[in-house]
């Protein structure tokens, strides 16, 4: 089970992690966790060049690792990487030594000063930990691209029914979410493209 939009009262009790940018402009940060990946990053790309789009890819440190190529050119079209720890590990089922050292590791493959833990699960200590390292990003809408009992249909209206100015919305460059997301990235750019949106990076500008 998983929830698409989350609920306001987990973020006001999370300080440390950052679940959406707080603006009225009409932008939104679209994030991709788990690639980069030969089969399925590059088609990523291209639909966001498409609308001159800009995103925030969460990378898991073997994949950055075997895919330089792939990390080159994303930070060459102006987008934005940060780790996913090394072996995409749940922080609730690793101990704290252990998280922090694979942490640690994909970070020696790609330094960012961005980090989003695997499924979102993290424990208080962890955060504690991280946070004084890296900015913790989390989501306020989840596409849901993931789950193979969800429709194409179905994860674009996840997104088009839930974001709002300053959403930050999670996709994952994966061959297990490709067909879902493929068509619901499509649907999210076209639909708020003609809404006058703009879809940016988490830089500086808007974490500091």
């Amino acid at each position: 089970m998983y929830s698409v939009k989350i609920p306001g009262f987990v973020s006001a009790i999370s300080k440390r992690l950052i679940w959406r940018i707080n603006t009225s402009q009409k932008v939104l940060f679209l994030t991709f966790d788990d690639g980069p990946i030969p089969e399925v990053t590059p088609k990523v790309l291209d639909i966001l060049k498409e609308y001159n789009a800009k995103a925030t890819f969460f990378g898991v440190g073997e994949n950055m690792m075997r895919n330089t190529r792939l990390i080159e050119r994303a930070l060459t079209e102006e987008h934005v990487f940060g780790t996913h720890t090394y072996n995409h590990l749940s922080g609730w089922k690793t101990n704290q030594f252990g998280y922090l050292k694979n942490y640690l590791k994909a970070e020696q493959v790609f330094s960012s000063n961005l980090f989003r833990p695997p499924y979102g699960r993290i424990t208080p200590r962890q955060i504690k930990s991280i946070h004084k390292r890296s900015k913790i990003v989390m989501w306020d809408v989840l596409s849901g691209d993931f789950d193979r009992n969800s429709t194409p249909e179905q994860c674009a209206q996840n997104v088009t029914e839930n974001a709002r100015p300053g959403s930050i919305i999670v996709f994952h460059d994966s061959l297990k979410a490709e067909k879902n997301m493929i068509y619901a990235l499509s649907k999210t750019l076209e639909h708020f493209s003609d809404k006058g949106y703009k879809f940016e990076a988490l830089t500086e500008k808007w974490i500091n």
